[in-house]
């Protein structure tokens, strides 16, 4: 189990710094800290796993992740973590990456709240997925040690973070609650709206247009 925060790799290239500006620009401190956390987290449990993985695309894919919460970023008719996975791939074009590594980062962005799939899928998309788990929801605890936890969160604080994220969700979603339907994001919709209600799947069947 790793002990020290220092032995975990950062990257610092241009195209991180470029990609950190945007956080700093379109996002706020909650989304920087939280991107932050859940690099180091997803590198943590990569390190500890073994695992094979890329330090740039999994920090870009934090950095990322949340920004189709933003003003900037958010669509009017798309899942908030497609925008931010269509950002991140407008955002790399403009550099040298390769198309994989660039449907890499989508598919990590697009899929972290999609349980059963993502962690399941490159390494990459899995490191998002349980970093973006431990930040949130606690999920995998008990694998971090102790030193760990406390590092990162002096590093970027928590602050009154579990309030905080659930009201960013909503801020950045009540505008298009239909694009909840059948992901775990309903469940902030009805947070603040305890009446609203989606579609239901089977209703959705049964009322379909084929005769049986």
């Amino acid at each position: 189990m790793i002990t020290e925060l220092d032995k975990i790799i950062v990257p610092d290239s241009k195209i991180v710094t470029e990609a950190q500006d945007l956080v700093h620009e379109h996002g706020n401190e909650l989304i920087w800290n939280h991107s932050n956390r859940v690099y180091l987290f997803g590198a943590v449990k990569g390190d500890q796993d073994q695992v094979k993985y890329d330090h740039e695309l999994l920090y870009i894919s934090a950095l990322f992740h949340d920004l189709g919460l933003t003003k900037q970023y958010s669509s009017d008719d798309l899942r908030f973590e497609v925008d931010g996975a269509n950002a991140a791939r407008q955002f790399l074009e403009t550099h040298n990456i390769t198309p994989s590594q660039m449907q890499l980062v989508w598919d990590a962005i697009a899929l972290h709240t999609t349980p059963g799939v993502a962690e399941h899928k490159e390494s990459e998309v899995a490191l998002l997925f349980h970093g973006v788990g431990m930040d949130v929801m606690g999920d995998n605890f008990e694998q971090f040690s102790e030193e760990i936890r406390k590092a990162v969160v002096q590093k970027f604080p928590r602050n009154n973070f579990k309030n905080d994220i659930i009201e960013a969700f909503y801020n950045g979603i009540k505008h298009k609650p239909e694009t909840t339907f059948g992901n775990m994001k309903e469940d902030v919709i009805k947070h603040f709206q305890p009446d609203y209600s989606n579609p239901n799947f089977c209703s959705c069947i049964i009322n379909s247009k084929w005769d049986s």
